[in-house]
C-alpha cells in the first residue's frame, strides 16, 4: 500500500475570517471567561474581551493603517499579545510575530523584508530591551511609521501618545460603524499573519498565513482533543509560534473555552501552580517542558486533577515521559501533534482513544481536511508503506507563499500544491506516521528550529573567521545544541566559545548563538568537494565527549 492518507471530511471548513468567528464566540458566552492573565490577576469575559479587542482594531483603523498594511509585534507572552491578536486580525492587518529573543541583526531584517508600518512591543524583558534595540533600527527604516509600546514604563512626557492606553483612545471618535464597514470587506483567504523562519539562504523567510490557514487549524486541533465552552487551557507555549496564537489561542476562541497566561515564559513551577489555582482542564507544551514540570520540586505537592488532556509537540515524546503524563498528571487524553509553521502548523495528530505505543512512536495521523503522503526524495514518487521519504502535505492548511519570495515559495510548494517539509518520515500500515530524521541539516534545540547556513553567515562576518560550518550536536537537556568549526584567517588568535558568544551576544538570539567551538584547519569534504556535516557531527560529538 502507498504510503498516502487523507483526513476525514466530515466536519466542514470554517469559511469565515478570524473577526467573524470571534464575534460569534462573544455572543454565545458573554460572561463565560475568556482570558486570564495570572502575573497580573486581570480578567476578562468573553464580553469584556471583545469590547477590548474592538477597541484597539478601531483604534488600529483611525490610526491610518489600510487592509494589507504589516504590524509587528514583538513581546513576549502577555494579555496584550492575545488582544493585538484579534484586533489587527478585525482590521484586516497582517500581523508580524516578531521572536522575543530577537537581536538587532534580525530585528532590521524582519522589518525591512515584511515591510512593517507599526510595531508593537513590549519596553523590555529579561535582557531584552526592546526600547533600545528599536531605536537602534528605527533611523534605518523609513517604512516604520509608529511603535506602539503596551506597557507606559519610559513615556516621558506623559501625554501616553504612544503607548497601549494611546493607540485605545484614537479610536474613540471613530464612526460607530467602522469596523463593521471593514470587516465586510474581508475574505477568509486573506493574508492575516508572516511568522519567520529560518532558512538555509541565511536569512529567515515569512511564512505567510490567512484566515482560512490558522482559523481552521485552530479549531480542527481542539476539536481533536474534544475541547469545549468548559475547558481552561494553560499555556506556557510562546504567542510567537503557531503553538501559542493558532492552536492555543484561536483553539480556545473557536471553541470559547478559557484562555490561561501563566506568564510571560515558560517556568515549570509557575505552570504547575497555575494548573492547580486556575483549575485547568488542559495544558501545551514541547517534550522538555513536560519533563521540566515532572522534575520540579513541587511536581508531588500539585493537585492537577482538574487536567483532562493537552497537546505536546515539537519531538517525539519519551516513553516514560507520556506515562507520567497520564498517569501523574491526569492527562488521559494527551495528544502528539506535528506540524511546520508552513502548515498552520498541524498536519498529523493523535488521537484521545491512542494506545500508549501510537502516542510515543508516532507523530499521529493525517489532520482533517488535509492529505499526506512520503515520497522518494529523488524521484518524487510515493513510497511503500514502512518506507522512509520525504513527508508532503496538501489542503487548506498550506501557507500563502514565503512573503514576497516566490523563488522559495516555488522550492517549498510544488505546482500540485504539496508543501514538501524536508523532514524524513515513515507511514505505517495504520497510517499513522513517524518521523525519522531530517534532509536538511536544521536543529531542533528545545523545540526551536534552527537552520545552521543563518548563524553560519552571520559568522563569516568576524574579521577573523576565514570560514565556518555549524553542525547540531547531541544535548541531554535541548535534544540539540549548536557547534561551529572554525577556520581562523592566517595570523589571527583562534577563537573560543567565550569569544564567539560575546561577537554574537546582543546581535543573535541566544538560542542561536553555538555552545561549542572547534577551531580546525580544514572541514571534511566529499570527492565533489561538499562538506561532509554527517562526519563533523559525529567528530564534534567524539571530540566534545557527548554520545
Amino acid at each position: 500500500m502507498e504510503s498516502y492518507a487523507r483526513g476525514e471530511t466530515d466536519q466542514p471548513l470554517l469559511d469565515e475570517t478570524i473577526g467573524t468567528a470571534f464575534d460569534r464566540t462573544v455572543a454565545a458566552w458573554p460572561e463565560r471567561e475568556a482570558l486570564v492573565e495570572v502575573s497580573t490577576g486581570r480578567r476578562w469575559t468573553w464580553a469584556e474581551l471583545g469590547a477590548e479587542v474592538d477597541a484597539v482594531a478601531r483604534g488600529l483603523v483611525a490610526g491610518g493603517l489600510a487592509v494589507g498594511d504589516r504590524v509587528g509585534i514583538w513581546a513576549p507572552n502577555c494579555a496584550e499579545w492575545t488582544i493585538a491578536q484579534y484586533a489587527t486580525a478585525k482590521a484586516g492587518v497582517v500581523l508580524v510575530n516578531i521572536n522575543p529573543a530577537y537581536r538587532t541583526h534580525e530585528l532590521a531584517y524582519a522589518v525591512h523584508q515584511s515591510g512593517l508600518r507599526w510595531m508593537l512591543s513590549a519596553s523590555s524583558f529579561r535582557t531584552s530591551d526592546y526600547r533600545a534595540m528599536i531605536a537602534e533600527v528605527a533611523p534605518e527604516a523609513p517604512m516604520l511609521e509608529r511603535t506602539v509600546f503596551l506597557d507606559t514604563e519610559g513615556d516621558t512626557d506623559g501625554d501616553n501618545d504612544g503607548d497601549w492606553a494611546g493607540l485605545v483612545a484614537a479610536g474613540a471618535d471613530l464612526p460607530a460603524d467602522a469596523l463593521v464597514v471593514r470587516g465586510a470587506g474581508l475574505g477568509p483567504d486573506d493574508p492575516i499573519n508572516i511568522q519567520y523562519t529560518s532558512g538555509t539562504t541565511g536569512f529567515p523567510k515569512g511564512a505567510t498565513l490567512s484566515h482560512r490557514n490558522i482559523l481552521n487549524n485552530g479549531w480542527f486541533t481542539t476539536e481533536t482533543i474534544g475541547m469545549t465552552h468548559e475547558d481552561r487551557l494553560c499555556i506556557p507555549v510562546p504567542f510567537y509560534h503557531c503553538f501559542g496564537m493558532v492552536m492555543a489561542n484561536l483553539g480556545c476562541t473557536t471553541h470559547g473555552a478559557t484562555m490561561v497566561i501563566p506568564g510571560p515564559a515558560f517556568d515549570p513551577a509557575t505552570t504547575l501552580r497555575t494548573i492547580e489555582d486556575e483549575r485547568c482542564t488542559a495544558v501545551y507544551g514541547v517534550p522538555t517542558m513536560f519533563i521540566a514540570m515532572q522534575h520540579d520540586p513541587s511536581f508531588a505537592e500539585r493537585d492537577l486533577s482538574s487536567l483532562r488532556t493537552g497537546i505536546m509537540a515539537g519531538s517525539i515524546c519519551p516513553v516514560e515521559v507520556m506515562r507520567r503524563c497520564v498517569d501523574d498528571m491526569h492527562m488521559a487524553e494527551v495528544s502528539i501533534a506535528y506540524g511546520m509553521t508552513e502548515t498552520s502548523p498541524v498536519s498529523c495528530q493523535t488521537r484521545a482513544d491512542d494506545d500508549l505505543d501510537r502516542r510515543t512512536a508516532t507523530i499521529g495521523r493525517v489532520h482533517p481536511h488535509v492529505e499526506v503522503k512520503v515520497v522518494d526524495p529523488a524521484t518524487g514518487a510515493t513510497v511503500e508503506r514502512g518506507e522512509a521519504g520525504e513527508l508532503c502535505t496538501r489542503g487548506y492548511s498550506v501557507m500563502l507563499g514565503y512573503w514576497d519570495d516566490p523563488e522559495k515559495t516555488a522550492e517549498a510548494i510544488d505546482v500540485d500544491g504539496w508543501m514538501h517539509t524536508g523532514d524524513l518520515a515513515v507511514m505505517r500500515e495504520d497510517g499513522y506516521c513517524n518521523i525519522v530524521g531530517r534532509i536538511k541539516d536544521m536543529v531542533i534545540r528545545g523545540g526551536e528550529n534552527i537552520y545552521p547556513r543563518e548563524i553560519e553567515e552571520f559568522l563569516y562576518a568576524h574579521p577573523d573567521i576565514e570560514d565556518v560550518q555549524v553542525v547540531g550536536v547531541p544535548d541531554e537537556r535541548y535534544g540539540e545544541e549548536l557547534c561551529a568549526w572554525l577556520r581562523m584567517r592566517a595570523g589571527a588568535e583562534p577563537l573560543d566559545a567565550a569569544a564567539v558568544r560575546a561577537y554574537a551576544t546582543g546581535r543573535l538570539a541566544h538560542y542561536k548563538i553555538p555552545r561549542y567551538v572547534l577551531v580546525v584547519d580544514e572541514f571534511p569534504m566529499t570527492v565533489t568537494g561538499k562538506v561532509r556535516k554527517v562526519e563533523m557531527r559525529e567528530r564534534s560529538a567524539s571530540e566534545l565527549g557527548l554520545a
